[in-house]
């Protein structure tokens, strides 16, 4: 189980990364409907297209991290964090200090 020292410092750095990706989302979207921006001057090069397709992948990892970051906090306020959702067995804390948003512990996320 994990102390409430722990638990305040993973909460901490959950807080972090969820502020660090929302403003990294912030950078790469036009606002408010969450779409990309580019600049509508460029010419439709092959070039911008290809910069285009790898903003569109950095933009969904970062919104599926953001999610699972979400999600990991969502379960600390429920009181949950910290168990594998499929074995029910605490995950190492080792594992949560390197990735907090952890849902699994290590050996039944091997079995993936």
């Amino acid at each position: 189980m994990l102390n409430d020292t722990v638990l305040a410092d993973l909460r901490k750095s959950l807080e972090e990364e969820h502020s660090n990706l929302i403003a990294r989302l912030g950078e790469l979207a036009d606002g408010q409907d969450g779409s990309l921006a580019f600049d509508q001057n460029f010419a439709d090069t092959s070039q911008v297209t290809a910069e285009r397709g790898e903003v569109d992948v950095l933009v969904g990892t970062l919104r599926e991290t953001l999610v699972q970051v979400e999600d990991a906090l969502r379960r600390l306020d429920e009181g949950t964090y910290g168990s594998c959702e499929r074995c029910g067995q605490p995950i190492a804390p080792a594992r949560l200090e390197a990735k907090p948003e952890a849902r699994r512990c290590i050996n039944c996320a091997s079995l993936r």
